[in-house]
């Protein structure tokens, strides 16, 4: 389980060229980061995880699984897009289950590119695709808000508590803002999430730069940083043209054509961590000679609950969990080292899971 990420932008900012080269970046990974194309539009990666590589070594596992991300892109997104303009509105509903949302924005000047509305602006650029978004989530709220509100006039409690989630939901929609905006109680949160609203999604902008300013950006991408910052948002930049040109490097002439563009990591890293910094995630391991294998789980989750991410009969039989820190697996040797110098655990039901924790659940069938 790793985490779902849609990738939205007008035509022509460079948004299927980055996701060619994302994907492409995986796949020359070879084993340890797989990709492959569930559907034209949808690209599945293995998550770089350097400690990943690390456990395997110590523990000898055969094979090495990280967790997995899935991007979706969305053909490019026009002015009245969500009245049936372009052909992004078709592919609309693919984004509603997603995780975050990854606005691809144009920071480069090119005069051989056309930019759709004849200007380069990419802050005015997120404007558009939001409110696109927006009007498509109020289109959608306001066709199945009415049946709700006929069901909750014969005093149905389910519907009753649906019917004030969506009018919080549409309340900011109405103002010109994004339902993630909407005043939310922790309690109505699942009947929130249940709606699948396009702008109830955390937000990464993703600020497609010239290969020149790759490594600390121009002015385009400072103005979609402080954008950004004012709305919580997180913001990464990235140059398409070099990470297609990445993609097609071999593995050995990688490290070096980064250090020539000045980058410490390719792209797709960047936007990965920036995720996960979002949503608020965290990485725990199982290794075995068998396998050595990366899980992600929200920050916060107890034991059963991580445990259920493997399979759902872990979190119903859970008894314990046998929990090494990373650090400690590393700097002992593994396994036999930590438990020889009291650093494994055995950790309960209340346990919070942390990041890098390397785990072994009992759990009774």
């Amino acid at each position: 389980m790793g985490f779902k990420c849609g990738i939205v932008g007008l035509p022509n900012v460079g948004k299927s060229t980055l996701f060619n080269a994302l994907t492409q970046t995986a796949s020359a990974e070879a084993a340890n980061y797989p990709f492959c194309t569930i559907e034209p539009n949808v690209g599945e990666v293995g998550v770089p995880d350097d400690r990943l590589d690390k456990l395997a070594a110590i523990a000898k596992s055969a094979q090495i699984i990280p967790t997995r991300l899935t991007f979706v892109d969305i053909a490019g997104l026009v002015r009245g897009a969500s009245k049936g303009e372009g052909l992004g509105n078709k592919f609309l509903s693919h984004i509603r289950e997603v995780d975050a949302v990854a606005y691809v924005l144009r920071c480069f000047e090119d005069g051989d590119i056309t930019h759709v509305e004849n200007r380069i602006d990419p802050t005015a650029d997120a404007d558009v695709v939001e409110t696109e978004l927006m009007l498509a989530d109020m289109d959608s709220l306001e066709k199945r808000i009415q049946p709700i509100e006929k069901k909750a006039k014969t005093g149905d409690k389910e519907s009753k508590i649906q019917l004030a989630v969506m009018e919080k939901a549409l309340a900011p929609l109405r103002e010109g803002k994004p339902a993630r905006t909407a005043q939310i109680t922790p309690e109505e949160m699942p009947a929130f999430r249940a709606l699948q609203l396009l702008t109830s999604k955390p937000v990464v902008y993703v600020c497609n730069v010239e290969e020149s300013a790759a490594a600390k950006g121009n002015a385009f991408s400072d103005k979609v940083a402080e954008k950004a910052k004012a709305e919580g948002a997180a913001c990464v930049i990235i140059s398409a043209k070099i990470e297609s040109e990445f993609a097609g490097l071999p593995d050995e002439d990688r490290a070096e054509f980064l250090t020539e563009m000045g980058l410490e990591e390719p792209g797709l890293n960047r936007l990965i961590r920036a995720g996960y910094s979002l949503l608020d995630l965290v990485t725990y391991f199982t290794v075995g000679p068998k396998e050595a294998r990366a899980w992600t789980i929200t920050r916060g989750t107890k034991g059963p609950a991580a445990a259920g991410v493997i399979h759902t009969d872990f979190e119903k039989g859970f008894i314990r969990a046998e929990t090494i820190a990373y650090e400690d697996y590393v700097s002992l040797g593994g396994e036999a080292g930590a438990k020889d110098n009291g650093k494994m655990r055995l950790e309960g039901k209340e346990y919070v899971v942390k990041d890098g924790d390397v785990m072994h659940f009992r759990f009774a069938n």
